[in-house]
């Protein structure tokens, strides 16, 4: 089922996410719920802090992952030194994008929905997409990632864009 997705500023973004503790139905139809909020944002990846559930749950869907993957509670335990950048945007922000450099690829921990401890290396987008969302989780807007110059042109940006109904 398609929630409504939470918009930049709203506070939800900026909370840090608690783990999930019950890998049980309620987990399942989450993660399905993300999934097809996703779908219809469109986008390639969101988090239940996108539709103000402060909980620790990535849905990502990318072509080099094999389509839609599951991530519960989400942990980056390395970052390569070398650095990649890349356009990126936020499902809570439609129409706003901006370059981000971070580490090209990483590690994650993480749980599948049956509580099963899971590490996987990343590399490229699909690390990129990752960072971004573990931010989310921490409550690390992409936005905090941007200078101080290019963050406010930003928003500027966004808000006129959201006053003239865009």
């Amino acid at each position: 089922m398609k929630r409504q997705i939470v918009y930049f500023p709203d506070a939800a973004l900026s909370r840090p996410c608690i783990a999930m503790t019950s890998f049980d139905q309620a987990l399942r139809d989450l993660a399905d719920d993300l999934y097809d909020t996703l779908r219809a944002a469109p986008g390639v990846g969101i988090t239940a802090a996108h539709i103000g559930i402060a909980s620790r749950l990535v849905v990502l869907d990318l072509p080099e992952l094999g389509g839609r993957r599951t991530y519960v509670n989400p942990d980056i335990t390395w970052f390569s030194p070398d650095l990649m950048s890349h356009t990126e945007g936020s499902i809570s922000m439609p129409g706003a994008t901006e370059t981000v450099t971070r580490p090209k690829a990483i590690t994650v921990r993480y749980q599948d929905l049956d509580g099963q401890a899971i590490e996987e290396r990343m590399e490229d987008f699909a690390a990129i997409c990752m960072q971004h969302e573990v931010d989310q989780l921490d409550g690390m807007f992409w936005l905090k990632r941007l200078s101080k110059l290019k963050r406010d042109r930003l928003v500027r940006k966004w808000e006129k864009s959201q006053r003239q109904g865009a």
